[in-house]
């Protein structure tokens, strides 16, 4: 296992699920931040959730996505972030695989309020976000010297005491 972990193919593969995942998340978000009352109409499609907690989670969870997927992209942070955007794509993942399930006809919500006949759910929607899943984890478990600023930290910690 640590053979596997110590593989040096492993940052240049990290860096671009990094920063192809940050950029979906980013992308995603955008339209959910400047309209949450689409967002919220979506969320409360899939009728998962209380109706009390909808407005609440129209309003968080695209900044969550923000603030994820741009730390993915700095590599800022990028545990955290790949851990984060892990249990979203998990939550996401579920909630459209329990409305597949259900036959709801409608549409995914995921990058903007664009109607079932645009972006219908589907059991392909829960295969994407399955891969999009297993980027995160790939990032999380393999991305150990990330390219970024956490890698750039672990640089300057690793040289604090060699002499110039």
């Amino acid at each position: 296992m640590n053979r596997l972990l110590s593989w040096g193919g492993h940052p240049p593969i990290a860096l671009a699920a990094r920063l192809y995942l940050g950029w979906v998340f980013l992308y995603a978000c955008w339209h959910k931040i400047q309209h949450p009352a689409d967002f919220a109409l979506d969320i409360a499609t899939y009728q998962i959730l209380p109706l009390s907690l909808i407005n609440i989670m129209a309003i968080v969870l695209p900044w969550l996505e923000l603030i994820a997927g741009g730390l993915l992209i700095l590599g800022f942070r990028t545990r955290a972030a790949a851990l984060c955007i892990s249990g979203m794509m998990v939550m996401f993942t579920v909630a459209i695989a329990i409305a597949v399930a259900r036959g709801q006809d409608m549409s995914c919500g995921c990058f903007a309020s664009q109607g079932v006949v645009e972006d219908p759910i589907s059991y392909l929607t829960v295969l994407r976000d399955l891969g999009w899943t297993v980027l995160a984890l790939y990032v999380l478990v393999f991305d150990r010297r990330p390219l970024g600023i956490d890698g750039w930290r672990l640089w300057r910690k690793d040289n604090a005491g060699s002499p110039a």
